[in-house]
């Protein structure tokens, strides 16, 4: 009735509940305590995980955007199935208790250390299990498929397991049966999903690993790196140190080239196993920002350059090759970091420019999807390039409502001022919590100017404002509520709720730029319906029945009166 063709959680694996019995002190969505969670997220009305990037991580390591390309993180996989025949019985349940019984920490928060040791010694004892009983049923089928992943997925396997020093013998093999693992453990969960009605989202993170960087050393552009450039979310931009594609590699004697080869193999395989990806920093695809790999970072950032845009700049001469604006199309008032540095374009540049976006879309259309299976994290900065390149595809940026500037009517956070394919959110796992907002709007006094905004969002003609705004400005609840209600109320017809805002955190669950314990650790209890229902009745976390009322009923009082019925049930919901 709202026109909202998707309604998405978002996740990180770190962040699932664990039964007690299972927990290894890091959360991983193929345990007991995920089912319980995919079966609430149903109950809610969500229609799809939107989980974050999956791959393995180097050590010591917590963001997950340091992931590998094509090996999954250890870690997620969950012991406690394999404990049981499905999994051939290869842990004991005695033993996996004993192991997990020092875990730290009681659960509140991701225990990275301790989850790490305990899943490989938890792996070890099962392989070591799976070869002594290899030949008897019903592990000889489990033997079975172990090698045939080992036949399908080789080179990559192979290259994987060599950086981790495992090159070949025994190392190797329980390289592979990790992996294994992962893959066979995500597949029941896509399937396990799928029959509750839910699409699960893979995020494809846009920096490039150091594993994958050694994978992948002939054909990486050298003497740079990819970072973010300054804006408003980041005035000093973000040296990131990633490595790049050399864009020279792309396409060889009329074909394609190693560097695409490359990004179209981790393209298809994440379209294998997910039903929709997110794209992280979309701008790494087209035009990204990128700064020479020498001297102080910091520094070194802010005086980069985007990699395609740069036909003529006097301090990056190496870039002059490879660009695809013309030094006519460019406004050389304006920074070089800014939106409109690159004027206008041909439509033979706007392809050029989107070799690899292109390459993503046509592995999306081979498996029958569309563009609304494909969301784009742009948020403050769009550059004209990359606008051009989306459009060609019909995709949409990110709305990200809480960061709106209500002295611009033309801010791009505006929910107003979204367009039907872009997605619309509170927030996400980079920002402060809707509720943390709510709390500084509230303290800072810009709580009324906040109401007087959402009234003009929310309420139809007619009702009446000045008590409306005076409740929802004098409460951080109610501020967070109109705030929900306001992402269902058009024109974006996508939603994305990550879980600290769904669930009224006051904490964020990674604070850019930084470096704690406390990033990337958030996770939620056992009890996390009891957690839920006890924080809607603070009036802390969202209330969805209730927000979609608020949204239907902006549509005015004839509608409201065709729909009274359904207005009162979501109005008292349980």
């Amino acid at each position: 009735m709202l026109g909202i063709r998707r309604l998405l959680l978002g996740l990180h694996d770190a962040a699932f509940p664990s039964t007690p019995e299972e927990d290894t002190g890091r959360g991983t969505p193929y345990g007991d305590g995920a089912v319980a969670l995919l079966e609430f997220a149903a109950e809610l009305g969500f229609d799809g995980l939107q989980l974050g990037p999956q791959g393995a991580l180097p050590p010591g390591h917590a963001s997950p955007y340091d992931g590998a390309f094509f090996s999954r993180e250890p870690t997620s996989v969950a012991l406690l199935p394999l404990t049981r025949p499905a999994f051939g019985e290869l842990l004991d349940r005695g033993w996996l208790a004993r192991r997990l019984a020092g875990r730290p920490g009681g659960g509140a928060r991701a225990e990275l250390a301790f989850a790490r040791e305990a899943v490989h010694d938890a792996l070890g004892r099962a392989f070591a299990e799976l070869e002594r009983r290899r030949e008897a049923p019903p592990v000889a089928a489990l033997a079975r498929d172990l090698e045939a992943f080992q036949a399908r997925e080789a080179a990559w396997l192979a290259r994987d397991a060599a950086f981790e020093g495992a090159p070949d013998g025994e190392a190797r093999a329980r390289y592979a049966f990790a992996q294994y693992l992962a893959q066979a453990q995500h597949a029941e969960l896509r399937e396990r999903a799928g029959a509750l009605g839910l699409a699960l989202f893979g995020d494809l993170h846009a920096g490039i690993s150091a594993r994958d960087a050694h994978a992948a050393a002939a054909f990486l552009l050298p003497g740079y790196r990819m970072g973010a450039p300054p804006s408003r979310t980041n005035p000093d931009g973000q040296p990131w140190h990633y490595p790049l594609l050399d864009p020279r590699r792309y396409r060889e004697a009329g074909g394609d080239g190693p560097a695409l080869r490359f990004f179209r193999d981790r393209v298809e395989r994440m379209f294998a196993a997910y039903d929709g990806l997110r794209l992280d920093h979309p701008h790494g695809l087209v035009d990204p920002w990128v700064y020479r790999d020498e001297g102080e970072p910091g520094a070194a950032v802010r005086a980069g350059a985007r990699l395609f845009s740069s036909p003529d700049l006097e301090d990056h001469p190496a870039l002059g090759p490879l660009a695809v604006a013309r030094p006519d199309q460019l406004r050389r008032e304006l920074p070089r970091h800014a939106d409109g540095w690159v004027a206008r374009l041909d439509p033979e540049q706007v392809t050029r420019y989107g070799v690899l976006l292109d390459a993503l879309m046509a592995a999306a259309a081979r498996r029958g999807l569309g563009a609304d299976a494909v969301a784009c994290e742009i948020l403050s900065t769009e550059p004209y390039p990359l606008a051009r390149a989306l459009e060609r595809h019909g995709l949409g940026r990110f709305r990200v409502t809480q960061k709106a500037d209500l002295a611009r009517p033309e801010d791009g956070y505006r929910g107003e001022n979204a367009r039907p394919e872009d997605w619309i959110m509170l927030g996400n796992h980079d920002t402060p919590t809707i509720l943390a907002a709510a709390e500084r709007w509230i303290a800072t006094g810009a709580a009324p100017r906040q109401a007087e905004y959402l009234a003009s969002r929310l309420l139809a003609p007619g009702e009446p404002q000045e008590a409306w705004v005076r409740r929802v400005a004098g409460s951080a609840g109610a501020l967070v509520q109109a705030r929900a209600a306001d992402l269902f109320a058009g024109p974006a017809r996508q939603v994305m709720i990550f879980f600290t805002d769904l669930f009224g955190e006051r904490e964020p669950y990674n604070v850019p730029g930084t470096v704690s314990p406390a990033n990337w650790s958030l996770r939620l209890p056992a009890d996390f319906r009891a957690l839920y229902r006890r924080r809607l009745a603070e009036g802390r976390a969202l209330d969805l029945p209730r927000a979609l009322a608020r949204a239907l009923r902006s549509r005015g009082a004839p509608f409201a009166a065709r729909h009274e019925a359904l207005l009162a049930a979501l109005d008292h919901a349980p």
